[in-house]
């Protein structure tokens, strides 16, 4: 680490998957537009585990806090405390690290559900910005919340009003009261109050930054700079789109993925390889939350009756149950499908043999399907992948719902299931490459993708405000270098 370089910055994200990658793509982004940033990455004791080794530029270093709870792996199992440790545990730990850090800090960059951050960075007088990394939709729902109050959409019986418009939050397109539903139910409930304790904090901060790009959701990020005074930027999509350019350059220039070379790329893409265009199915829940074990029999029964070829990303590997009831009773080879417990994501998507993504509709996996304009069958399962599921079938056109959701409160909602009959049909249908209804679809992402990449080149909307930011950031430390050449 080059201890000349000026501006110190401290990102500090929520511990879960879905809200490290984007951070740290982030923070990878911002290093590159300027040589005067480094950046101390705060992360706990599993997270560096998990992470610590993935290939990072040597501006970038992890700093570790402790677990905020024995073992983090059990989030899933008991989400409401986890959040309830994350919000009254970590505050500490990080002001110890601050307090150790040989470098003055010039700003924090906090995930916006860690409030506490906010606080420690005004107590210091070091600018902060808030990273939200759902929806823009999903954040003004939030921040507006207390219209759902006012109209009385919340608390609501859902079972009659369901179908209700929620038209009135400014910049959210017309929306049921049932595609909000995982925030109303009974589980969404729990967690529902320490999310909104967030926002009183958001006009506390010097910035807020969103990990899509401006043009994917303009109106809402229109009405949220008319509100807030701070400067607003759209730095996204967040995924590691620079990382698959350079791997492509890479296997061009040593002529990989072809020839000799061939045995240099992981397995599921030399069996993408060899799949005719658009034809195979991909499948990915999520890297947190899982379906029931009866869905999930349903999903595997509908994939296999379908007679699409797919490849599926499953962390059920690991308990073999899923393998073993393909390869077993459903008698699945890879002439019909590959199962992997981990894949690269954007790559898979990005070959042009997949035709088609089955996702669980969280923003960071819906960003990859954009940028690499890939069709989706939505299967949300709970809290802001609800919603999303709603933007990417009626709003932008680029999918389909398996499922639509339904006016029930939430632990009904968890009890049904799509049986493999259904779940079948949809594929069969999604992936039929010569009816108009699915042109139709293709051409929108395709065009929905040419909107992102255009975001991301010298001139696009977040390639600005990246440059923007970083040029914050670097004046920021210039200031505070100055300074202290003063008081010396």
């Amino acid at each position: 680490m080059d201890r000349d370089r000026k501006a110190h910055l401290v990102a500090i994200p929520y511990p879960g998957r879905g809200h490290i990658n984007p951070m740290m793509n982030l923070c990878k982004l911002l290093v590159s537009k300027s040589p005067s940033i480094y950046v101390t990455f705060v992360v706990t004791e599993e997270w560096l585990a998990l992470v610590g080794s993935d290939p990072k530029p040597d501006t970038i270093r992890f700093a570790c806090i402790p677990n905020v709870i024995p073992s983090e792996s059990i989030r899933a199992l008991d989400f409401p405390a986890f959040i309830e440790a994350v919000l009254t545990k970590m505050e500490d730990p990080v002001e110890r690290l601050l307090d150790a850090l040989d470098k003055p800090v010039i700003a924090i960059i906090a995930d916006t559900y860690l409030f506490w951050a906010v606080r420690v960075a005004n107590k210091r007088d070091i600018p902060i910005a808030s990273l939200w990394t759902m929806s823009a939709s999903v954040f003004t729902v939030f921040d507006h919340f207390e219209l759902l109050l006012v109209h009385r959409h919340f608390p609501a019986d859902l079972s009659d009003r369901g179908d209700e418009i929620v038209e009135y939050i400014p910049g959210l397109p017309p929306t049921r009261l049932a595609d909000l539903t995982t925030f109303f139910g009974v589980r969404g409930r729990v967690t529902l109050q320490r999310a909104l304790d967030c926002f009183p904090w958001v006009p506390k901060t010097q910035y807020l930054l969103f990990t899509n790009f401006y043009e994917l959701e303009s109106s809402v990020i229109d009405a949220l700079k008319a509100k807030f005074s701070m400067p607003i930027y759209t730095v996204g999509p967040t995924i590691p789109y620079f990382e698959l350019e350079l791997d492509c350059s890479s296997s061009i220039s040593l002529g990989l993925g072809a020839g000799p070379h061939q045995h240099h790329r992981p397995s599921y893409l030399q069996w993408l390889d060899s799949q005719p265009t658009a034809s195979v199915l991909y499948i990915s829940l999520g890297s947190f939350l899982s379906v029931s074990r009866e869905q999930m029999t349903e999903l595997v029964t509908g994939v296999r009756e379908s007679g699409v070829k797919f490849l599926w990303v499953s962390r059920d590997l690991e308990e073999n149950w899923l393998s073993d009831w393909f390869r077993g009773s459903c008698g699945i080879d890879e002439e019909k499908g590959v199962i992997v417990p981990w894949c690269n994501q954007l790559m898979v998507l990005s070959h042009p043999s997949v035709g088609g993504f089955w996702t669980h509709c969280g923003l960071n996996s819906t960003l990859e399907a954009i940028y690499a304009g890939v069709p989706i069958l939505a299967f949300p399962i709970f809290w802001d992948q609800v919603p999303n599921s709603k933007l990417i079938a009626e709003d932008w056109k680029i999918g389909w719902r398996v499922k639509r959701p339904v006016a029930v409160g939430e632990e009904e909602q968890q009890q049904l299931v799509v049986s493999g009959v259904e779940i079948a049909g949809v594929i069969r249908k999604f992936m039929d490459l010569e009816s108009d209804e699915q042109m139709q679809l293709r051409r929108r992402a395709m065009e929905l993708q040419e909107i992102c990449r255009q975001a991301i080149q010298p001139g696009g909307s977040s390639y600005s405000n990246i440059d923007a930011f970083a040029s914050e950031i670097s004046k920021l430390g210039c200031f505070l270098d100055r300074f202290i050449h003063v008081i010396d």
